[in-house]
């Protein structure tokens, strides 16, 4: 049992704290700000290593993992049920995604927002959360089909 106080020990019985500054860190922070879209663990890696950055594949798995976590990115399934992960803006939105080349869109609106709500309402449920990603395909990847 960690001495810690109530809520703020790890099950491994560290005390949880704000995560560590580390060079991979900020490397996979750079390259998330400087994309727009939803990007694998692969690619992620694979745009470091092509950059001249030294990291690790795992590496790069639990720093992403971390973030996500930490509320510092947000994370996808793709259609392949692969985690792909975005630096995205700060308060509630949703996503609009392209299946085949991940090109993303933010989306933010009221209407989603009153449906969520009123379903919510209507079977009960109360301190309701919602999670919204809309996929198809964007019209540069349909016109190249």
């Amino acid at each position: 049992m960690s001495d810690a106080p109530a809520g703020l020990g790890e099950p491994d019985g560290r005390v949880a704290g704000p995560p560590r500054k580390t060079r991979q860190r900020s490397a996979v922070r750079a390259h998330l700000e400087r994309g727009q879209d939803f990007q694998t663990a692969l690619q992620i890696y694979d745009g470091l290593r092509t950059a001249g950055d030294k990291i690790g594949l795992t590496t790069v798995y639990r720093t992403l993992q971390a973030m996500a976590d930490g509320g510092e990115l947000d994370m996808l399934r793709t259609a392949d049920g692969e985690a792909a992960y975005r630096s995205c803006s700060t308060g509630h939105h949703h996503h609009l995604v392209c299946r085949s080349c991940n090109r993303t869109i933010e989306l933010t609106g009221p209407t989603v927002e009153r449906w969520a709500a009123k379903v919510a309402d209507e079977n009960g449920f109360v301190e309701v959360q919602h999670h919204l990603e809309v996929s198809g395909v964007c019209g540069s990847c349909a016109s190249q089909r």
